[in-house]
């Protein structure tokens, strides 16, 4: 019999169920077609399941006709898109995720106290681009100790530290420390500021690495915090596989495995983890256990215009 571990917590945070619900409220409310700028959350199944209700996914707004009701995504998004869609007249909905948003406030604030920001993120995700683009100063983009040791500001007085929200304190925890032995001045947020969701999942990762001999992790190649879900297992010395859904399952993994743990990243829906638990039925006979762990109780509050729909 093959052992199933869920880690606890797993799947949905709050500012991923706030989003998906954003979009599904919106589509009660005004009906479709409901124009969502880039994907709501990284998951390629929610996003398939809201287009097939009305929500129409684009890159950019100029892809929006005339009055299109528009939502941000969870993600945020650059100063220069929330001003366009004003000179458009475009009505707009903002997903961005209440602890992203926090993100872009503390930026403004460093920035208006003269400093450059660094950021400690990954190129090229939605976030990181969101968060450059809503801080009025000059933003260095930190991905490694490298690139702390190559930083070069104008003033080491006037920096200020800054995170992308799907990192944990584990993860950011080194280059903060480079940054403080190399700038003694620099300013940053309490870490408390982590995404306690990201923090969360990890340590649910290491906890089921423990017990387990095989990692699965439930979420999309795009999604940053599924895959780092994966790297943890496999730095933790478990065989660490993403995966999108149970039709990605190979029975090679399971060969004399005895355990397996299963989890999902934040934007990763529960329906994904109970098919991948079936899908693994294929493979015999499997027993379902969930490991201890934080319960989440957080909320958020729903855009005004959608508070009572």
């Amino acid at each position: 019999m093959l052992r199933v571990v869920l880690a606890q917590p797993r799947g949905f945070c709050a500012g991923v169920e706030r989003a998906i619900e954003i979009v599904e409220r919106a589509l009660r409310r005004y009906g479709p077609p409901i124009y969502v700028r880039h994907e709501i959350v990284h998951n390629r199944h929610v996003v398939a399941d809201l287009g097939s209700r009305g929500a129409v996914f684009v890159d950019e707004l100029d892809e929006i006709p005339a009055g299109g009701m528009t939502i941000f995504s969870a993600h945020g998004v650059a100063q220069r898109v929330e001003e366009l869609a004003r000179a458009r007249a475009l009505p707009v909905i903002d997903a961005t995720c209440p602890l992203v948003a926090k993100v872009h406030a503390e930026g403004r604030r460093y920035a208006a106290q003269g400093r450059e920001i660094v950021l400690i993120g990954h190129a090229g995700h939605a976030e990181v681009e969101g968060t450059i683009g809503q801080i009025p100063a000059r933003v260095h983009l930190v991905q490694t100790l490298e690139d702390v040791a190559h930083l070069s500001p104008a003033s080491a007085e006037r920096l200020a530290y800054v995170t992308q929200t799907t990192l944990s304190v584990d993860d950011t925890r080194h280059i903060i420390a480079a940054l403080q032995a190399r700038f003694p001045e620099i300013v940053g947020p309490d870490v408390r500021d982590i995404c306690y969701a990201t923090q969360n999942r990890q340590q649910a990762v290491r906890d089921l690495a423990a017990a387990v001999e095989v990692i699965l992790v439930v979420g999309s190649r795009n999604s940053s915090n599924s895959n780092r879900l994966r790297e943890i297992g496999a730095e933790l010395g478990r065989p660490s596989y993403l995966i999108d859904d149970a039709d990605a399952l190979r029975p090679e993994w399971f060969v004399g495995v005895g355990a397996v743990g299963l989890t999902a990243g934040a934007s990763a829906p529960e329906l994904l983890v109970q098919g991948v638990i079936d899908g693994l039925r294929r493979f015999g006979e499997v027993s379902v256990e969930t490991l201890a762990g934080v319960a989440e109780d957080v909320r958020f509050r729903f855009p005004a215009e959608l508070a009572d729909a």
